[in-house]
């Protein structure tokens, strides 16, 4: 290879310089630049990626958000935070009413354990008495409970006022999801921090800190 082609590989500058042809200066010129702009493109890309949202992230116990704009009382919606399902449900006033009738039948029926936020410290454990925010996973060995709104379930008893069944060992909670005495779960399911953006968009894994 001649000293003039050992130049321009060692990206000698001078070698642009002393060029004669302009069309050939020109295009040693433009490539350069592409080059670099290739460099810098590497060098942005990381940045960006690690600026956005990430799954990561959410896992890791990033808020989520849920629209109750569309809930309809006695209606179940169901978002993730953590892994883990979150469900919002809109109760009714007789469902309310019931949650202060037959505390007899609960294990904690106080929520003296802190299972919930203090502002969720009451018969509803909730901010707003209409709207359950509740993890949906049984207090006994990590299984899902099925929602069961529904009065005097044949296979749940006549005493039965709607609430949430755990099918893998007989779990049962009301519709404040505090666990019923005698059976496998020994807590009530957690209420995890959340706090209302407004009035149909709730934030969950956000502490409110609106006292009940």
């Amino acid at each position: 290879m001649s000293a003039e082609g050992n130049s321009a590989a060692s990206g000698d500058s001078s070698f642009v310089e002393k060029v004669d042809d302009p069309k050939r200066r020109r295009m040693l010129v433009l490539s350069a630049a592409g080059v670099g702009g290739l460099g810098t493109a590497a060098l942005a890309a990381p940045m960006v990626f690690s600026m956005s949202p990430s799954a990561r992230a959410k896992a890791a116990g990033a808020p989520v958000e849920a629209d109750i704009s569309k809930l309809t009382p006695g209606q179940l919606l169901t978002v993730e935070w953590r892994g883990k399902p979150v469900w919002v449900v809109k109760r009714t006033e007789e469902t309310l009413g019931r949650l202060e009738a037959n505390t007899s039948v609960l294990s904690d029926p106080d929520s003296a354990v802190e299972m919930q936020p203090e502002y969720a410290q009451n018969s509803g454990r909730s901010i707003k008495p209409e709207v359950l925010v509740v993890i949906g996973i049984c207090t006994h060995l990590g299984c899902s409970p099925s929602y069961r709104p529904e009065l005097a379930a044949a296979d749940l008893g006549e005493d039965w006022g709607g609430g949430f069944f755990c099918p893998c060992h007989g779990s049962k909670f009301d519709m404040s999801g505090r666990v019923f005495a005698g059976v496998p779960a020994p807590y009530n399911l957690e209420i995890p921090p959340y706090r209302y953006a407004t009035d149909d968009l709730i934030v969950v894994g956000e502490d409110s800190g609106v006292a009940a």
